[in-house]
Order: C-alpha cells, then sequence, then structure tokens
C-alpha cells in the first residue's frame, strides 16, 4: 500500500510535469501550493508567472486527478466482476459494458453531433453503457438459471452487437470523424477538465464503496456458491447487484475517458499475490495498482511521440497481451 502510494505521488508529478512543454517541478510543486493556498507567492519561471500555473492548474492537473480516478475504478471493477463470476478473465469488455458505451458516443460523433454541448459525449456513452447493461441482464432472465457462466455469454452476445453498431455508425456517418472516432475508442484522457473530474470521481467512488461495504460478502464467494449461500450472501441478487454497479460505475468512466482496455483484467492479477484473496485488502491495493497503471500509460502516451499525443489504450492493450501471454507461459510451466 506505502508502495503503490508513493507511486501514485511521484507519477503524479511526472504527469504535470511532462507533456507537450517541460516544467520544472519546482514550478509544479510552487503553483500546486500556490493554486490550494499555502503559498502567496505567483509561480517562478514564466512571463508575468501566469502561463506556467495556468498549465499546471487549469490543463494538467484535472488530467493527471482523472487518470488516478479512471485506473481506480477500473481496478476494482475488474476485482469484483472476476469474483462475483468466478472467471480470471472477467472485465468490463466481456460484458458488453465498454462496447455499449462506445456505441452510443460514436453515434454522437457520427451522427447526431454536438446537441447538447459539452455534456452530449458523456450522456450518449453512459446511455449506452447503461442501455448493454439492460440487455445483458433481460437475456439472463429469460434463461433457465442465471450462473455466471450465462451472464458471460450473454454479456459476449451483447458486446459483439454493440461492436457491430459501432462499425456500422463509423462507416455510414461522417468519413470526416472517423479520426476522432478512432482515437476515442481507444480511450484518451484530453478530455479531463475541472467540469467533469467530479464525474470520473462519482464512477470510481462509487464502485469503491460498493466493494469495501460488501467485502465479506465478496469474500465468501472464494468458498463456491453453495458455501456463499449458507454463509449467508445471497448470491444470485448479489451478482446481479454487482454487475448493475459495474455496469453504472463503466459507463461514467467510458463516458469521460473513452474505452481503456486490459486495466480491469490485468490490475487484480496483480494484486493478489501482494494484497491476499480476501477483498478489504485486494480492493484497495487494486485502486492503488489502477491508479499506477493508467498515470504510467498517459505519461507514456503523451511523451512517446511528442508532440503528438498516442491513444492511452494502446499502451494499455500493449502492456494487456505482454501480461496474457506471460500468464500462459507461467501456467504452462
Amino acid at each position: 500500500m506505502a508502495a503503490g502510494a508513493a507511486a501514485i505521488a511521484a507519477l503524479a508529478l511526472l504527469s504535470i510535469a511532462y507533456g507537450s512543454t517541460v516544467i520544472g517541478l519546482s514550478d509544479v510543486i510552487a503553483a500546486l501550493g500556490h493554486a490550494a493556498g499555502l503559498d502567496g507567492d505567483l509561480v517562478p519561471g514564466s512571463v508575468g508567472n501566469i502561463p506556467v500555473a495556468k498549465i499546471i492548474v487549469d490543463l494538467r492537473l484535472p488530467r493527471t486527478i482523472m487518470a488516478i480516478c479512471v485506473g481506480a475504478g477500473l481496478g476494482v471493477i475488474g476485482a469484483l466482476l472476476q469474483t462475483v463470476t468466478r472467471n480470471d478473465l472477467a472485465d468490463p469488455f466481456l460484458f458488453g459494458l465498454s462496447s455499449g458505451a462506445a456505441a452510443g458516443a460514436v453515434s454522437v460523433i457520427t451522427i447526431f453531433g454536438d446537441q447538447f454541448g459539452i455534456w452530449t459525449l458523456p450522456v450518449a456513452a453512459f446511455t449506452g453503457g447503461i442501455l448493454a447493461a439492460g440487455i445483458v441482464l433481460l437475456l439472463v432472465s429469460r434463461v433457465r438459471g442465471q450462473g455466471p457462466e450465462r451472464l458471460i455469454l450473454a454479456g459476449l452476445a451483447v458486446s459483439f452487437m454493440f461492436i457491430a453498431l459501432t462499425n456500422y455508425l463509423v462507416f455510414a456517418g461522417d468519413q470526416r470523424a472517423a479520426h476522432s472516432v478512432l482515437f476515442w475508442t481507444m480511450g484518451g484522457l484530453g478530455l479531463a477538465r475541472w467540469d467533469n473530474v467530479g464525474l470520473a470521481a462519482l464512477g470510481a467512488g462509487t464502485i469503491l464503496a460498493y466493494g469495501l461495504w460488501n467485502h465479506r460478502k465478496l469474500d465468501a464467494f472464494l468458498a463456491g456458491e453453495n458455501a456463499a449461500e449458507s454463509l449467508g450472501a445471497p448470491v444470485v441478487r448479489m451478482r446481479r447487484t454487482a454487475f448493475l454497479v459495474a455496469a453504472f460505475s463503466t459507463a461514467i468512466l467510458v463516458s469521460v475517458a473513452g474505452v481503456i482496455g486490459f486495466v480491469g483484467l490485468m490490475i487484480p492479477h496483480l494484486s493478489r499475490p501482494l494484497a491476499g484473496p480476501l477483498h478489504l485488502r485486494l480492493i484497495a491495493s487494486c485502486a492503488l495498482f489502477g491508479a499506477v497503471l493508467l498515470l504510467a500509460s498517459d505519461l507514456l502516451a503523451r511523451t512517446l511521440l511528442p508532440p503528438q499525443e498516442l491513444p492511452i489504450g494502446i499502451i494499455t492493450s500493449s502492456v494487456g497481451a505482454f501480461f496474457v501471454v506471460t500468464m500462459l507461459i507461467r501456467n504452462r510451466s
């Protein structure tokens, strides 16, 4: 926990300092102190002491906070979904949550346009994510038995359906928007502003609070469904509730940061050897290391090809592919 917190602090400072314009750490600390009211002096090293402070406080600080929130939220979502479905590969992509949110956002970018101002894209993505979750639960309720394998199959079907819809919208809509669609569906934090950082905090806080509040019931899942029922954990109801909370949080996080893959898949596997299988420590460590992963990925995305910015999903997908291959080799040996 201490190592994770120290890594977050270090990466947050580097994330604010590095970008298309490199800012000295002394200026970063001075600007943050001035913004917090700890120092009445203006920031050294800029004309009139204003431009550097604006870059730090108005552009890079909200982006850093959003990276922490999105990474922490996706990490905890992956841990909860893997527990309630008893599937080590479970993450928001597997259940159609991310693809539903992506389809909602792409429909706005390619067809409907910016009709509701700056909130058009978040509202459309959130609606798509919740719609995907509703369809999955409707499919599960129509079949006999509601075990985790049916939830996974329904999620896969809905995911492919929304991926097909997204591809159709890209080809049938405004072709000039294809670049924006490509960048957004690969994820990025370029839309981070002070007026939408609260949304990311809401998404991460919701899933974190749910997981910590129900950590003992989630522990019961580790012993199997029959044992969990005997220990007082309502398995079917809790699986459905956890899925809905995960869908709500995923829809919010995707609405502000786009589709960022593999974070929910990797982080629980990286956290369990350090925190153990019990969920009180596991959820906290998933939040910490999810934030670390996304801060590091965003820093790489902004500095690998300056002045261009890579979609953050390219970084996380590359790391995720290497992680899965490593898991396969390790399990084989």
